[in-house]
């Protein structure tokens, strides 16, 4: 079973979290949360999730992980104006290996620039951003591009979203 990297902070989207992780330890993964420290709470922007960090980004390697996700809300930008967390998430882009974005997920990619030419989808607010870093955008419920990449654009997709993160997971026989 797959052992995923996710990576959080305050203000990341309650259901956007919840939801995958549910799915994915459902079917037999570890999800292990990370964010810049580790040692701490981050609260979700709704204010109905806590969640214990596990590691800070310092204390953990890309090899370590078979996968990445990255919840959406404000989480992901946040993240983003920390060279460790970019490092950490363009490793998993270079390597080929499973990554998972809702939401405003792939604002963290975008800044690893690891999205020229590939499919993507996201929240509608930042698919400008998208088609700016080289994505082709695509207005879709999952998106999941050279069997690597998986994202979707909202909580209302997070059914096909789960569907599809475990499903290449199988696939991978991870």
């Amino acid at each position: 079973m797959a052992k995923i990297a996710t990576l959080i902070t305050d203000l990341f989207e309650d259901i956007e979290f919840t939801s995958p992780k549910e799915a994915l330890e459902e079917a037999g993964h570890t999800v292990v949360t990370i964010d810049k420290e580790g040692n701490k709470a981050v609260r979700g922007k709704q204010g109905e999730v806590r969640v214990e960090i596990d590691f800070g980004v310092s204390d953990v390697k890309p090899e370590d992980f078979d996968a990445l996700f990255i919840p959406g809300g404000f989480s992901p930008d946040l993240l983003r104006d920390d060279d460790r967390v970019v490092a950490f998430t363009k490793s998993f882009m270079s390597e080929m290996k499973p990554v998972f974005a809702i939401c405003h997920g792939p604002q963290l990619l975008i800044t690893a620039r690891s999205i020229d030419g590939r499919d993507i989808t996201g929240y509608k607010s930042i698919r400008v951003d998208l088609e700016n870093a080289g994505a082709k955008f695509h207005d879709e419920e999952v998106v999941v591009c050279q069997k690597q990449l998986v994202t979707s654009r909202t909580p209302q997709d997070l059914p096909a979203f789960n569907r599809e993160i475990v499903n290449l997971l199988k696939e991978k026989d991870l």
